[in-house]
């Protein structure tokens, strides 16, 4: 999208046939969860497509031969919390050595910014592939502060992963992080006056966690 060069819509039959589930309010906890779990999982196949590889030497049955994998040290997953939870299992599945951070947010109340209560991430994070993971990208605050507190502690190669997102939160993180690259399955069309995306598909860790 030329309005946001850095943003990436992953438009594939089997996302969207799965994000128009995840959005029905008839959907229930449980297949609410595994359609996040799925929907993830497809999408982790294109967000990883420009991971670097490297020339390794294999015996197969028949011979040796040069293949390829993974460079460099192990990826991490970050998943914001508590909703951004929902999304690591699938892409472990295809990745199962990736690392798993977490970063915890909470919003102030007077200030409305958001405050960090927790941050792990695994050492040396210069030289690891970061995928920031949350369902919702709405006002983008959360979203910018948990990349801030990775560049903050040597992150540089980051990518942001979500299932939905509002222009005003993919323009807020391009504005303060730009040319991270940004991935969902959907750019909605706004947020309501309560900061919910519309058509969105509600508060996605109420939904995940049947706290609703």
């Amino acid at each position: 999208m030329t309005e946001f060069p850095n943003l990436t819509v992953l438009d594939h039959p089997l996302i969207q046939h799965k994000l128009s589930h995840l959005r029905s309010v008839d959907t229930p906890k449980k297949g609410f969860k595994e359609l996040v779990d799925e929907i993830a999982m497809l999408m982790a196949f294109e967000v990883t497509r420009s991971l670097q590889l490297e020339d390794v030497q294999v015996t197969t049955p028949l011979e040796r031969v040069t293949c390829q994998r993974l460079k460099g040290k192990k990826l991490v997953l970050v998943p914001i919390l508590r909703a951004g939870l929902g999304m690591v299992e699938g892409i472990l599945r295809l990745v199962p050595s990736a690392r798993v951070g977490h970063i915890g947010l909470y919003r102030d109340e007077e200030t409305l910014q958001p405050v960090e209560y927790y941050c792990k991430v695994p050492p040396h994070p210069g030289d690891r592939t970061f995928i920031v993971l949350d369902p919702m990208l709405a006002t983008g605050g959360s979203a910018s502060a948990a990349v801030t507190l990775l560049k903050d502690r040597g992150a540089v190669s980051i990518r942001f992963m979500c299932l939905v997102a509002a222009p005003e939160g993919v323009e807020r993180l391009s504005a303060d992080h730009p040319g991270m690259p940004i991935y969902t399955a959907a750019l909605d069309r706004e947020l309501n006056d309560k900061g919910y995306i519309l058509p969105g598909l509600g508060d996605a860790g109420d939904r995940l966690f049947g706290t609703i």
